[in-house]
């Protein structure tokens, strides 16, 4: 396989938006890219880049549905652009990408080539319109906690406020979010002065760029949202003629006023001239003489107690106090033909995955079970043991099937299950809802699925690109009337993996026919629109 073959992952930081604050590197990027994938608000700040590229664009929260369509495009060949303001690797895609590479079993040598392209970050850029208060140790610290605990972010804040780091707060407020910056504040308060200057920056270089100096006991007082970025002096930061400026520390050395140093460069990184430092300004004599005593007393300990507690208990202080665990999300059912649970498996069910977990019933007839852990193989065996149907959840394919009126009309139950084996879980660009009758009473609603079966007359009707919410909801449009049994799984199957292959991110299934036209040899038509008639009793 050709280097030009492989298709190329480039993954651009276009920095705040403006493009003279673009590299040169991430404009040759967009230009040389034959598409440009991204969230709606960057394509737009992109767009006096575009040329004749194709453009994906999604909404927030879709950030998975983006890394994935990448790799799908640029495997099969193309120069595909995943864009994302400030630095792709601060909060970005950069890492997204990856990890969707890793699920795919990528490696740099075989695989698509990838590309990250650095810009300049929210910290970088709002640091520079507030004077220079980064010039000394700084962290970031996102305030979501859409993905990470609150309590682990709370830590985090409390430990940058602890060794006096200079923070930038990112995602600091939304519409939902309102009370983590309160608590934030709270906590930096315990270990800082109210008047610790704070810039406020909203959308930096930007057209309604908006700059704010304050400090940490009146920032609430100012609007905080999701495109403001909050930096929080450290101890010795200050303000000046509206700047905020962290000393480096030069002072300690320098006599900044004085034209003539009392300390001549020679002098200045002597021992006896850093009393701040490591070595407290001892000489490195003394310093020996210093460890010397201190592995001496540690060997007399270890006698004392012996050796391996010592270890121990070194190794208890180190150990993390705080370790995230994963989240398990999964739906379960008895089975597509099932619909009855047994006493036995929702007591295992419970027992397994715990009385923190939460378990909420689903419109398809499923268990949607949320469990922190880090042993989800272990459920799942546990689980599966009990005969229980498990699924992944999210853009996936999901099958709902009639009961079978208990079995009496069991002709199309070997095509219901033979489907859920072939697809039944798998990836699609949004939420694919399959809908299985098993005879034309279809009380299960087959034809209000994005595909609906209908098994009549010992043959299959052929409902797809139904839509199932809003005003103009509509059924699906009947493009097949007697399809053999033998013939209906496959047929599904090849309309399914076509919506996989050119479906666009998020695009749901009837929107995706509207757009192709053709699908399978199937031709879309356009839904008549609704006549609206007065009921005769005027309400």
């Amino acid at each position: 396989m050709t280097e030009n073959k492989r298709g190329k992952l480039l993954i651009v930081g276009f920095g705040p938006g403006s493009e003279q604050h673009m590299t040169a590197r991430a404009k040759e990027a967009i230009l040389e890219s034959d598409s440009i994938i991204g969230y709606n608000t960057y394509i737009d700040l992109i767009r006096p880049l575009l040329t004749n590229q194709e453009i994906v664009r999604t909404g927030m929260t879709e950030e998975v549905s983006r890394a994935q369509e990448a790799v799908k495009q640029a495997e099969s060949g193309k120069v595909v652009a995943v864009i994302s303001s400030g630095d792709a690797g601060v909060y970005g895609m950069a890492g997204l990408v990856y990890e969707v590479l890793i699920e795919k079993g990528w490696k740099e040598e075989t695989g698509v080539a990838v590309e990250i392209i650095p810009g300049i970050s929210a910290i970088n850029s709002c640091a520079a319109l507030l004077g220079a208060p980064i010039m000394h140790d700084a962290c970031t610290i996102s305030l979501s906690d859409h993905l990470t605990p609150w309590e682990l972010i709370k830590r985090r804040v409390e430990a940058a406020a602890q060794a006096d780091f200079v923070i930038a707060l990112y995602n600091p407020r939304s519409g939902r979010r309102t009370k983590q910056i309160v608590e934030t504040q709270q906590i930096l308060l315990q270990y800082r002065s109210p008047k610790t200057p704070v810039g406020l920056v909203k959308s930096a270089y930007r057209e309604r760029q908006v700059v704010i100096m304050t400090d940490l006991e009146s920032m609430l007082e100012h609007e905080i949202g999701m495109l403001t970025t909050v930096i929080i002096g450290n101890n010795s930061t200050f303000m000046y003629d509206g700047k905020i400026i962290t000393p480096r520390g030069y002072q300690r050395k320098y006599t900044l006023a004085a034209e003539e140093q009392p300390l001549k460069p020679h002098q200045r990184l002597k021992e006896e001239a850093e009393p701040w430092a490591m070595h407290q300004g001892q000489a490195e004599q003394e310093i020996q003489k210093t460890t010397s005593v201190l592995e001496l007393a540690e060997e007399a300990l270890e006698k004392v107690v012996g050796k391996s507690e010592v270890a121990a208990t070194a190794v208890q202080e180190k150990r993390v106090s705080f370790q995230q665990t994963a989240v398990f999300e999964f739906a379960v059912s008895p089975g597509i033909v099932s619909k009855k649970l047994s006493p036995k498996q929702m007591l295992t069910l419970v027992e397994t995955v715990g009385e923190e977990a939460t378990i909420e019933y689903t419109p398809d007839h499923q268990l949607k079970v949320s469990v922190e852990t880090n042993d989800p193989n272990g459920i799942t065996e546990k689980l599966r043991a009990e005969g229980l149907l498990l699924l992944p959840i999210g853009d996936v394919v999901t099958i709902k099937a009639c009961d079978f009126c208990d079995g009496e009309k069991a002709d199309s139950i070997p095509q219901a299950e033979e489907l859920q084996q072939l697809i039944g879980g798998d990836s699609v660009p949004k939420q694919l809802h399959i809908g299985f009758n098993g005879c034309g009473m279809a009380c299960y609603g087959a034809p209000m699925n994005d595909i609906g079966l209908i098994y009549r007359k010992k043959a299959f009707d052929l409902f797809i690109g139904a839509k199932i919410t809003g005003r103009n909801a509509h059924v699906g449009q009947l493009v097949a009337e007697g399809v053999a049994p033998d013939k209906i799984v496959e047929l599904v199957v090849s309309i399914v993996n076509d919506y996989k292959k050119r479906g666009l991110p998020n695009e749901r299934f009837h929107k995706f026919f509207k757009r192709v036209q053709i699908v399978e040899g199937f031709t879309y038509k356009e839904v008549p629109d609704q006549v609206v008639v007065d009921a005769v009793c005027g309400d």
